[in-house]
C-alpha cells in the first residue's frame, strides 16, 4: 500500500485535540484519500515540541519504511526558541537530503510557515524566504503557509492562540488538499479500488 508520510511538530502531531487520530491534519487528509476510494496509508509522524535538530535527529527512525510522498512540516519553534533561520535551513536540507537519499522516487511536499506580523525581520532574520528556497532548491511542491484562514482567529485555535481546534485543521486540510491531490494523481502512486 502507498504511503504519505507527514513528518513535524504538534501542528503535524494535533497537540490538544480531543482525539487526533481523527482530528488531526494528517487524519483529515486520510477522510480525503477514502472518500477518493484510493488505497492510501497515511502515517501521523509529527512529534509536539518538535525543532529541526530534534527533526533531524529522527529522521532516520521514521524512514524505516518505503514512503510514496513525504510532507514536512517543521520551523515554528525554531522561531519561538529563537534559533537562527541557517541552522533551521541546514537542518531542513539534511532532512530532505536524507528522504531524497532512501527514496528517490518519493515526492515531497513542504508545509511553510510565515513569521507573526508582531516579529520584526530584524529579530529573526532570513526567516521569511526559507521555505520557498528550499522548495526551488529541491524540486518539492510548496504550501507557503500552513495556518492560512485559520492564524488569529480564536474560534478555530486553542486558548494558547497557537495551536488549531479541529476545526482549524479541517480548514488547514481543504487548503493543503488541492496539491496534495495533484501529487497524488500527477505520480500516479494512487492505486483505484
Amino acid at each position: 500500500m502507498p504511503i504519505i508520510l507527514f513528518f513535524g511538530d504538534s501542528l503535524t502531531a494535533g497537540y490538544g485535540l480531543k482525539d487526533p487520530l481523527r482530528e488531526s491534519l494528517p487524519a483529515r487528509i486520510s477522510e480525503k484519500i477514502a472518500a477518493e476510494n484510493w488505497n492510501f496509508q497515511v502515517i501521523n509522524a509529527g512529534l509536539s515540541g518538535d525543532t529541526s535538530t530534534t527533526g533531524l535527529n529522527r529522521i532516520d527512525a521514521a524512514l524505516n519504511q518505503e514512503i510514496d510522498i513525504f510532507v514536512l512540516e517543521l520551523g515554528a519553534n525554531d522561531l519561538l526558541r529563537g534559533h537562527q533561520a541557517n541552522i533551521l535551513k541546514t537542518n531542513m536540507q539534511q532532512i530532505l537530503t536524507k528522504v531524497k537519499t532512501k527514496y528517490p522516487k518519493a515526492d515531497v511536499l513542504i508545509l511553510g510557515m510565515r513569521l507573526p506580523v508582531w516579529i520584526p525581520e530584524n529579530r529573526a532574520p532570513g526567516y521569511r524566504t526559507i521555505y520557498q528556497e528550499l522548495a526551488q532548491e529541491n524540486n518539492c511542491e510548496l504550501v507557503p503557509f500552513l495556518l492560512e484562514g485559520v492564524e488569529g482567529k480564536k474560534h478555530l485555535n486553542m486558548f494558547d492562540g497557537v495551536h488549531p481546534l479541529a476545526a482549524g485543521y479541517q480548514i488547514i486540510a481543504d487548503n493543503i488538499w488541492p496539491k496534495l491531490k495533484s501529487m497524488i494523481v500527477r505520480h500516479h502512486v494512487v492505486k483505484t479500488l
